[in-house]
């Protein structure tokens, strides 16, 4: 691992700065610029304009949750980002825009970032339906488009080269990690829940083959749609000598679906893996919710405050204003998407990393802000990557970081076992890199 926010690969661009150029420049963006009056800190930059990241915010439909804590860790991270000196010396503004969770809707949010509102790249979605259907318009528009979605979607080869996912890690590598956890300390025989839509596509096609892999069996798959509201017809699909239920839902009705489980299996259910996606911004002392006791759950980022935590992790939670549950420091009933929101923080930082490595200085330069981030490898954990020391593919735009397996420990999410990045990875599927802008 290196010291610096990112490591450049030999033979990158030679449009490019030198390795040494572009860490000096990073150097100095971390460290001297935090000395300088906040007035002084742009005074020398070539251009007063500030740097507008478009922000397509979740504020509306099944993803709600996550746009307005996304927004948050969001507007955190930019304070800190200016706080050091803003992005090549100019300040960076976040300009959002609803985009309802909605694939349509997302597209013309991508317009109007480009056409209307100027910015220089677009970033944060989440919901994979919404990133599939808005990519194509971010490569028509030769827009960086920096998604925080989880979805394999962009190692896929699915989308392209405008599209990157540098700050999260995706479905494929997550249950890569998880699988011979379930299947060497819960059991074999798994029936898995998954949402009826892209994302759940991806735990159900990726999921078979790593607990096959990992000597288990997938005995059932149950899709649900992402709207429903009342879950008790699904459960007697599952069959009788499954002895995990792996669970991943969303939308608004997570919490009837984790209760309603419950009330099925009572004290006889069978081992239980769920992705905290089933539970993001719920309180897991919500009435009903006691039977996940002893219950595993996968975790991006741990919600609640472990003991061990290095100051770094105390920092960003501080930033972002997140007490030792993972709850809002104002409201403790308003519940973080802490394993994920981490993802816009460090993805917000690769920005940075890649305008100064590339030398951005205006749209003219958005095909070097590509090529700049395509050349990173090792992330060290640290205060722009607080989940953890990570790596990131070029060639798929993909990033790989470690994993948590956390366990319902009185009411609490207590970490398990964490997957180092190393574990996670697998074999490439598109080279991005050979692809024309």
């Amino acid at each position: 691992m290196t010291d610096t926010p990112s490591k450049l690969l030999s033979g990158a661009s030679s449009a490019l700065p030198t390795r040494r150029q572009a860490l000096k420049t990073l150097a100095a963006g971390a460290g001297a610029a935090v000395t300088m009056p906040l007035w002084s800190r742009y005074a020398g930059a070539q251009s007063a304009e500030p740097i507008r990241i478009g922000f397509g915010k979740h504020a509306t439909g099944i993803g709600a949750a996550y746009g307005r804590w996304y927004e948050r860790t969001s507007v955190a991270a930019l304070a800190k980002i200016n706080a050091e000196g803003g992005i090549n010396g100019r300040p960076v503004e976040l300009v959002t825009e609803d985009d309802g969770t909605d694939p349509k809707r997302a597209a013309e949010v991508l317009e109007k970032f480009a056409s209307q509102s100027k910015c220089d790249i677009a970033f944060g979605t989440l919901f994979s339906h919404v990133v599939i259907g808005a990519a194509p318009r971010a490569a028509e528009l030769k827009l960086p488009y920096f998604v925080v979605s989880e979805g394999h979607h962009v190692a896929s080869g699915m989308l392209n080269r405008w599209t990157l996912q540098p700050g999260i890690t995706d479905v494929k590598s997550q249950v890569t990690a998880m699988a011979p956890f379930l299947t060497n300390t819960l059991g074999k025989k798994v029936t898995m829940i998954y949402p009826d839509y892209g994302f759940g596509y991806d735990h159900r096609d990726n999921l078979t083959p790593a607990i096959t892999a990992a000597g288990g069996e997938v005995v059932a798959q149950i899709a649900i749609p992402p709207t429903e509201t009342s879950f008790t017809k699904y459960f007697p699909k599952i069959p009788r000598d499954t002895e995990v239920i792996y669970h991943v839902m969303v939308g608004p009705a997570v919490l009837t679906f984790v209760k309603e489980m419950g009330e099925f299996f009572g004290p006889s259910r069978p081992e239980i893996f769920g992705f905290i996606d089933s539970l993001e911004a719920v309180d897991m002392t919500s009435p009903g919710l006691e039977f996940l006791e002893g219950t595993y759950f996968w975790e991006g980022m741990p919600r609640y405050l472990q003991a061990d935590a290095p100051d770094y992790v105390k920092a960003y939670r501080d930033a972002v204003g997140i007490d030792e549950n993972g709850a809002s420091t104002s409201d403790g009933a308003d519940v973080s998407t802490a394993a994920h929101m981490f993802g816009c923080w460090e993805t917000l930082h690769i920005i940075k990393a890649g305008m100064e490595a590339a030398d951005y200085k205006s749209t003219d330069d958005r095909q070097a802000l590509i090529e700049a981030v395509e050349a990173m490898t090792d992330m060290p954990a640290g205060p722009d990557h607080p989940q953890g020391a990570k790596r990131f593919n070029g060639k798929t735009h993909q990033v790989f970081g470690p994993q948590y397996i956390s366990k319902v420990t009185d009411g609490k999410l207590v970490v398990a076992e964490t997957v180092g990045y190393e574990d996670t990875l697998y074999p490439d599927e598109v080279d991005y890199t050979t692809m024309s802008f």
